[in-house]
């Protein structure tokens, strides 16, 4: 007799508070800590700049309202994939998640790995790039390396370990954002008055003439936000493994956010009460605001203590993006639509082991060839655009699914997603015309995957036959 060895399933092993840390610890990356001085020149006073954080997080915020019902009515593995998928089509979801895993998150992956080697060299005084173990491969990238592979062995222990490092690691995120402004308003020496003067004699280091002040400055501010920002909606790809999904993906979403904004004006809040918007706008591109205010009552010391900061910053949301955008390549594995190793999962821990280390090589080929920046820059284009078309789904699944249980039904609808979509019409319209370079690239990375997936398309409809 034939013995039939059940199919391993993902197991939901993440609870609301592992959930809420996978959003939180992705957006929290390096952006709070040196995105002020150029948004200071961007916009010109304090005041201004605490808008545009306030209105990015809102923007986000809406953003997470949409993908709540969504998320709640359909939590499968792979997010934004299955979403796409079922609304316009498999080519869409295909191509959107061909992008992520080829460059947008592979390529965020390798940027952070190689930014906290370089801050771990900054706290080790410039030990690393000294140091070279083979020929031209500095300890740089030994480091950058070595922080890829870890985050991919303890995601592949299972997903109640990678939860519960990510809660652990978004806990230690949040206690440094929320000690770095407290320790300023308790001993660096400040004053309100601050909020009210204007950076218009601020040096504004490689922040070009026609990116300060009016719309556009405006519009360069709001980018550098959305960056910090963005990852409000990582925890999506996790949506099989959530426990209770349908109460915990909305809160999720929303929690998550709401936490992030508050951190990021607090700490905001802090800089420009400790300094003033002309000192601000003159920190050096080698240094960090943050870094400037920890100064002024740590002396030399901050240098080294920020970047600590942010090498804890850089390897909490590596870890949460992997274990997070892990779960595309496998969701569409499993349609067939990708490599088919990439669909298993492994029998002891039950999450998609060939995945993950696929994952990593993608990203350490990215890390080794030190083009990931120029990569995932021509990427945001093309990133924005399906995160439209996602929010766009919410009023396809209304029309062609009235009659399914939607545990959590959109906040402010139609008219916020409306606004989230004009938003981001207008966000492509400026990055397509202030970087057509960019955005052609990123076009170009699309259609670069249009033979596979005409290849596997055919391959499933040849299975249904």
């Amino acid at each position: 007799m034939t013995t039939i060895t059940a199919r391993p399933q993902l197991h939901r092993g993440i609870g609301l508070w592992a959930a809420i840390a996978v959003n939180v610890a992705n957006m929290i990356g390096t952006g709070v800590f040196l995105k002020a001085r150029v948004m200071t020149c961007n916009v010109g006073t304090p005041t201004a700049v605490l808008a545009v954080w306030l209105g990015a997080g809102l923007l986000a915020l809406a953003g997470t309202f949409s993908y709540s019902e969504i998320a709640a009515m359909m939590p499968e593995a792979g997010g934004d994939y299955v979403y796409l998928r079922t609304a316009y089509g498999r080519l869409t979801g295909f191509l959107y998640g061909w992008i992520m895993f080829t460059v947008a998150r592979s390529g965020s992956q390798a940027a952070l790995a190689v930014g906290l080697a370089i801050f771990m060299n900054v706290a080790l005084g410039g030990a690393l790039e000294n140091w070279h173990l083979v020929g031209s491969v500095s300890g740089l990238t030994i480091v950058a390396l070595t922080t890829i592979w870890t985050v991919a062995l303890i995601n592949c222990a299972s997903v109640t370990a990678g939860g519960r490092t990510a809660l652990v690691v978004t806990i230690a995120k949040v206690g440094l954002v929320a000690a770095v402004g407290i320790s300023a308003f308790a001993f660096a020496p400040g004053a309100w008055h601050h909020l009210m003067e204007s950076a218009s004699s601020g040096t504004c280091e490689n922040v070009a003439q026609s990116a300060r002040g009016g719309i556009v400055g405006v519009g360069a501010a709001m980018l550098g936000a959305l960056w910090a920002y963005d990852g409000w909606n990582n925890v999506a790809p996790l949506a099989g493994e959530i426990r209770d999904p349908q109460r915990n993906l909305p809160r999720a979403f929303i929690g998550g956010t709401l936490v992030v904004m508050a951190l990021y004006i607090f700490a905001n809040l802090s800089y420009f009460h400790t300094l003033t918007p002309n000192e601000i706008a003159s920190v050096s591109t080698t240094s960090s605001v943050a870094t400037e205010v920890l100064k002024r009552f740590l002396g030399p010391a901050a240098v080294s203590l920020m970047a600590v900061c942010l090498m804890v910053s850089s390897f909490g949301s590596i870890h949460a993006s992997v274990l997070a955008n892990s779960r595309i390549p496998y969701a569409m594995a499993l349609d067939g639509l990708f490599f088919r190793k990439l669909g298993e999962l492994s029998p002891r821990s039950r999450v998609p082991v060939n995945a993950i280390v696929a994952q990593a090589i993608v990203g350490s080929l990215l890390a080794l060839s030190g083009s990931y920046d120029t990569l995932t820059d021509s990427v945001i284009f093309a990133s924005w655009l399906f995160f439209g078309l996602s929010i766009g789904s919410l009023f396809v699944f209304r029309h062609t699914m009235p009659e399914r249980h939607r545990p959590y039904r959109a906040l402010g609808y139609p008219w916020v997603p409306i606004l989230f979509l004009l938003a981001t019409g207008a966000l492509l319209f400026n990055t397509f015309f202030a970087a057509p370079r960019q955005a052609l690239q990123g076009v170009a990375v699309l259609i670069a995957g249009l033979p596979l997936y005409w290849y596997w398309s055919r391959k499933v409809d040849q299975a249904k036959a």
